[in-house]
């Protein structure tokens, strides 16, 4: 019938899975699609543990459709959060992946989560730029040579300009600003206390905060799910909410100016991803207004494919010697 193989997109919210069989042909016929928790750095507490549970879970949630044989794993590809290429973090997660999904590690290629989302988006495209903006933030690039250059994607703690997280992250120091005087009260940290189920008037609401935001389970994608607040009151007209999220498109501009500029990109196609990106409408409008400022020609586009697909990609190379 064909080989099983496996693409993985290993994100900070939740992991994915797609199957397909690669038949003789070299063509892939689609099977199950199985969804698992997110990853953290391998770094982080509990960051190797979280890394095999969500590729075993996103696996196992995908052999359980109906389309998908009984038969063994023969190739995988993962594209993960916090991978850097030519790092002992990869190493490590080639071990931990290789382990957990039973493969050796010649069928097996472990990567971060925007070279396998650039495959993915660029399909017959030899060159262009990966816009992905979600909780986090990154972008990747690729010329007509094979020559590729990223931006960001240093950690939300680092860097995450760009993101969902920075947009919700900005919008609740802003309310603080505004309990202790030092901005103009508007209705953004109203609504942004209630999203967290404190009440605005209570006293002891910005200490209740300070003690969230601390919390294990907050992090990242904590202030993440509070950038659609910012940006619906953004989108009513508060000047507040419009200038972070107007800062965060620059942001994305900025990656997509740098990498064109490294990698002797002219007027690029700019594909773009990731829920932030693909929700925000301001955030999207920012981008448009500002790449034709700063990089002349750059058209957005929708991606071929996603990072799934992109990992299919890679898991099929790896067979294609036999």
């Amino acid at each position: 019938m064909g080989s099983l193989i496996a693409g993985f997109d290993a994100g900070q919210t939740h992991t994915r899975c797609r199957l397909a069989l690669l038949l003789e042909s070299g063509a892939l016929q689609p099977l199950g699609q199985g969804e698992g928790p997110g990853v953290s750095h391998l770094d982080a507490a509990g960051g190797e543990q979280r890394f095999q549970q969500a590729l075993q879970q996103s696996l196992a949630a995908a052999l359980l459709q109906e389309r998908t044989p009984a038969e063994p794993l023969q190739a995988a590809a993962v594209g993960a959060s916090g991978i850097e290429t030519g790092s002992m973090v990869q190493s490590r997660a080639q071990q931990l992946a290789a382990a957990a999904l039973q493969l050796p590690a010649d069928r097996l290629s472990v990567s971060g989560d925007e070279r396998t989302a650039l495959a993915g988006a660029r399909g017959a495209c030899s060159a262009g730029i990966l816009l992905i903006s979600g909780t986090g933030c990154i972008a990747l690039g690729r010329n007509s040579t094979g020559h590729e250059h990223r931006c960001g994607g240093w950690g939300w703690l680092l860097d995450g300009a760009g993101s969902a997280m920075d947009i919700g992250r900005d919008g609740l120091a802003l309310s603080l600003q505004m309990a202790d005087g030092r901005q103009k009260e508007s209705g953004l940290r109203a609504a942004l206390w209630q999203a967290l189920d404190l009440n605005p008037e209570a006293p002891a609401a910005p200490q209740a905060i300070k003690s969230l935001v601390v919390q294990p389970g907050f992090g990242a994608a904590g202030f993440a799910r509070l950038a659609p607040v910012v940006h619906a009151l953004a989108e009513a007209g508060d000047q507040q909410a419009q200038a972070i999220v107007a800062r965060s498109a620059g942001a994305l501009v900025d990656m997509a100016t740098a990498i064109a500029r490294e990698l002797a990109l002219e007027a690029p196609l700019v594909w773009t991803s990731g829920g932030a990106i693909e929700h925000l409408g301001l955030l999207r409008q920012g981008l448009d207004m500002g790449l034709q400022r700063s990089c002349p020609g750059a058209q957005l586009a929708r991606p071929s494919g996603d990072g799934c697909d992109g990992a299919l990609s890679l898991a099929r190379a790896l067979l294609r010697p036999r």
